[in-house]
């Protein structure tokens, strides 16, 4: 057992003890989280795994006391290993020893509906074949590795649901606003993992529990598996019935990534080999991965040969090639797709021009109306950029750098947006070469216009002398008239670059503009992470209707299928 349990006696509060005075470099050297791989399991009971992984690590530390205080988890179900806190020399003698495989630095992860299943043909009032015949994925086993879930969402009603399944072997583990109540029929099982990671600090942000404070998890979740909510909407755009490809599966939550100060994530793979060894045990079907990484592949491929099948989301580094992720040949790797749906966002300017952008902006109850404001560019919206440049109470044209940053579209726009609303701007029009990125901005209106609209408005600003603009409410629009199926520009492409004789990713999915469940409501999330669990979905149906395929079969029937 790792030190991530949300409960310790004295014993276990002294190895914590321990365990700082380690990372203090009280016996000397700057330690680091490093993920050890022995391979097969070679002992018959789990204690014994731990025992065996204790006394490889007191031969290099010194002690059986060093050795329980440095250990942050043991893998001892699917295959065995363990993260303990190392310097760099003691990691070396670990490697030398002949039962040890590999000796790796634990590497950081980031996290990578209405409309969608209608899209894919999988309609809930028209049931099509795999959809009956799949039973609706019912007691298929989700296992979803992310942010948590918030379980209280009406897509994690277990409402009409039978028993749990008697091969389920899980454990619903409490912890920070989270109860044994919290899991249900529906929702099976739940785990967390700290990774090694401050504890105190992360519940400053997050729970330290199972409950998702980020929204990434459940979203992904109720996409996957959730159940039938009929009205569902996001403020009321995308309005319909949400579900998730396999409504009546059950969902098993293992939580590695965790909210930060700032809203991004954090976590890190040595929490993830933990949380796939423990699915292993748990008796999952299916695990789904909507996170980026440089995964120790070893876990995903003692996972399928369990028989699971590993789902994981390709990335958002596109349009550039070779950026995909997770390109392990035994797993399905998945990129993100456009659907049927927009959500076009009039801009009119003071010469009577209508120009459509894509936005997710709506008139909340203390919103303002539509009114004309004045228009300005900012250039990139850098905060040197707009230095000097009076932005209160406009509408701010900004543009995206005109080379790939190193932190994406999505960072290049949250920047601008937060240096136009620190400026006091009543509106932002951000230019760039792709409108899939669409984010909810809720304290200002914020309009994605691509590199042709974007030259046409600043035209517009340089010919007159007080430049104005109006920005109306995005609307839902739906059909054939929008390009669909089209690879998102976000979505990581390949080839691969770890197996250049390996096709990746293996298969699109929806992953542009998604409604799906947030806390009590829902939300619309663009990203490969919205793609994977449509995969998930699918795969779910085809585990009822197909219960002794494995992992290659299915992945193959999906690649070889899927138009």
């Amino acid at each position: 057992m790792g030190l991530n349990s949300s409960s310790r006696g004295p014993l276990a509060s002294a190895l914590l003890l321990c365990f700082c005075m380690l990372f203090l470099g009280v016996h000397g050297g700057s330690r680091r989280l490093y993920i050890v791989y022995l391979g097969d399991v070679k002992h018959g009971h789990p204690d014994d795994v731990i025992a065996s992984h204790h006394d490889l690590l007191s031969n290099v530390l010194g002690s059986m006391e060093d050795s329980m205080a440095s250990m942050i988890h043991n893998y001892k179900h699917g295959f065995s290993g363990f993260a303990a806190m190392l310097t760099e020399d003691q990691a070396k003698q670990l490697a030398d020893f002949p039962d040890v495989i590999s000796v790796q630095p634990s590497r950081r992860l980031k996290v990578a509906t209405t409309r969608s299943w209608d899209f894919l043909d999988l309609n809930y009032q028209m049931p099509n074949d795999l959809l009956n015949k799949g039973r609706y994925g019912e007691d298929v086993i989700i296992g979803v590795v992310d942010t948590g879930i918030w379980p209280e969402s009406r897509s994690f009603s277990d409402e009409g649901y039978g028993p749990v399944p008697s091969r389920w072997r899980g454990k619903c583990q409490v912890g920070q606003g989270w109860d044994r109540n919290n899991c249900s029929r529906k929702i099976i099982g739940a785990r967390f993992y700290t990774g090694g990671k401050d504890e105190e600090e992360l519940k400053k942000s997050d729970y330290l529990s199972p409950r998702d404070a980020h929204s990434h998890g459940t979203h992904t979740a109720s996409t996957a598996a959730g159940s039938v909510v009929e009205g569902a909407s996001f403020h009321g755009l995308a309005a319909g019935v949400a579900r998730g490809g396999a409504p009546h599966a059950r969902i098993a939550v293992y939580k590695i990534a965790w909210r930060t100060a700032s809203g991004g994530t954090t976590g890190n793979d040595a929490a993830l080999l933990a949380a796939m060894d423990d699915a292993i045990h748990d008796g999952v079907d299916i695990l789904s991965l909507s996170l980026q990484l440089v995964e120790n592949s070893f876990g995903a491929l003692h996972m399928v040969q369990k028989g699971i099948t590993v789902v994981y989301a390709a990335g958002n580094d596109g349009p550039s090639p070779q950026t995909l992720g997770n390109t392990s040949p035994w797993v399905i790797t998945v990129a993100a797709s456009k659907i049927d749906r927009s959500f076009p966002t009039v801009i009119t300017l003071g010469n009577k021009q209508q120009i459509v952008g894509q936005s997710l902006y709506y008139q909340g109850k203390n919103s303002s109306r539509s009114i004309f404001r004045s228009l300005v560019d900012g250039g990139q919206c850098t905060a040197d950029d707009l230095n000097g440049t009076v932005v209160k109470g406009k509408i701010v044209l900004c543009a995206t750098p005109n080379s790939p940053t190193e932190e994406g579209p999505r960072a290049v726009l949250r920047e601008a947006f937060q240096n136009v609303r620190e400026g006091g701007g009543s509106g932002l029009i951000f230019v760039q070469y792709t409108t899939d990125i669409l984010e909810e901005f809720v304290s200002m209106p914020c309009v994605l216009v691509d590199i042709d609209t974007g030259k046409k408005i600043r035209k517009y600003i340089n010919a007159g002398s007080s430049p104005v603009a109006k920005i109306e409410p995005a609307r839902s629009i739906t059909g054939k008239d929008i390009l669909a199926p089209k690879v998102a520009s976000f979505s990581s492409r390949g080839p691969s670059p770890d197996y250049a004789d390996i096709i990746k990713p293996d298969i699109a999915a929806p992953g542009a503009g998604i409604s799906a469940a947030v806390g009590d409501s829902y939300q619309i999330m663009s990203g490969t992470s919205m793609a994977a669990p449509h995969v998930t979905g699918i795969i779910a149906l085809m585990k009822a209707l197909h219960p002794n395929w494995s992992p290659a079969a299915l992945k193959s029937a999906i690649i070889t299928t899927g138009n």
